[in-house]
């Protein structure tokens, strides 16, 4: 079938283009506010469509594990929960990095701490990008803005696992999970064969076959020298994702003497209030990290040394504003605008944040 042009809530948009991108397996549970991923999925039936399995566990727990099995098969395979559930997948995520398996974790982040409230938040970014599990691994973190976004990344998250054999986390605040938009679904890709798995995944847990050994795959190794041996390739890996896979958006940049940082939807409410600025003549512009993680580190760093300051916003009390900071490197002064609890900032809000922290601009 070919693409398809639908209005539909982003957790809706992830459901449909999982089915599309060829899929073979989802497991998840509910919680506000991403529900509408498993319940969509359970109303298309994929398994009758792709033949995708679709399966409501008892757990977030069980959920992840399951996710660790259909990887470690080489099955292209897909969770998704909201921020105390995602805290609760977090050992199983963990494993999943260790064995190098690809997996697509989706994260429409709500309130907190602890069960907090079902309202939007980007309060997670800490456990996204700093990893919330133990140990020394890294996660892929993907930020869309869009709903359309959050079927693009569906697809571009299983590449991404795939290449370099390595989880990856859509990370979505509550408002795009649950706002409705016109998106662009993709048509549909089949899913992958047994025997193209076992050619493109010649590491899988799938059966001996034709090979001499078994394949094993486990995060443990009580050897330490070759446990470390097992870290400093995971370190390798993570340093040809920072070479290969940094993406960001750049807005009204060209010429901007001031900037604003945000990421998800908030960069959406920046972009109005810098159109609104700009009408008043004050140079300023956006830039959005897309990847979390990898950070776009050298080109937050390159508009540090043209720029006057920087504005972090955020729906947390301050989290991506440290990895600014360190990228700036105290060239120029950042400061953090935020709302918290589930409260979204309007582009006026945004406007007096910048007008606080940078009045020289306003009466230039």
């Amino acid at each position: 079938m070919d693409e398809e042009v639908r209005l539909m809530k982003g957790n809706e948009a992830i459901a449909h283009a999982a089915i599309r991108y060829g899929y073979d397996g989802y497991f998840g549970y509910p919680i506000t506010p991403q529900s509408e991923v498993l319940e969509t999925l359970e109303a298309e039936m994929p398994w009758e469509k792709t033949g995708m399995v679709v399966l409501q566990a008892e757990s977030e727990v069980a959920a992840i594990n399951m996710i660790y099995g259909g990887a470690a098969s080489g099955k292209a395979v897909m969770t998704s929960s909201s921020s105390p559930g995602i805290s609760l997948k977090m050992e199983g995520i963990s494993y999943i990095a260790a064995s190098e398996l690809p997996a697509v974790i989706l994260n429409v982040m709500r309130g907190g701490p602890g069960l907090g409230t079902i309202q939007p938040s980007q309060a997670d970014y800490f456990q996204a990008t700093k990893g919330g599990g133990h140990g020394d691994y890294r996660l892929i973190v993907l930020s869309p803005a869009s709903v359309q976004e959050m079927a693009d990344f569906v697809g571009l998250a299983k590449d991404l696992a795939f290449k370099y054999c390595n989880p990856v986390m859509i990370l979505a605040d509550g408002i795009v999970g649950q706002m409705m938009e016109k998106v662009v679904l993709p048509p549909y890709h089949p899913r992958r064969t047994d025997e193209e798995v076992r050619q493109q995944c010649p590491w899988a847990a799938n059966g001996k076959g034709g090979r001499k050994q078994r394949n094993i795959i486990t995060s443990l190794e009580l050897d330490p020298s070759k446990m470390e041996v097992n870290n400093e390739r995971f370190q390798a890996t993570y340093k040809k994702i920072e070479e290969n896979e940094v993406r960001y958006e750049e807005f009204m940049c060209d010429d901007a003497e001031y900037l604003i940082v945000a990421f998800g939807t908030v960069a959406r409410i920046c972009r109005k209030a810098i159109e609104e600025m700009r009408a008043r003549g004050i140079k300023i512009g956006l830039i959005r990290p897309i990847t979390l993680w990898p950070f776009p580190t050298k080109a937050i760093e390159e508009l540090s040394k043209r720029v006057k300051g920087m504005l972090c916003v955020e729906l947390n009390a301050g989290q991506m504003i440290e990895d600014v900071k360190l990228a700036v490197d105290g060239r120029v002064p950042v400061y953090h605008f935020g709302r918290m609890g589930g409260i979204v900032p309007t582009p006026d809000e945004v406007e007096a944040a910048f007008q606080k922290d940078f009045p020289e601009a306003e009466n230039k």
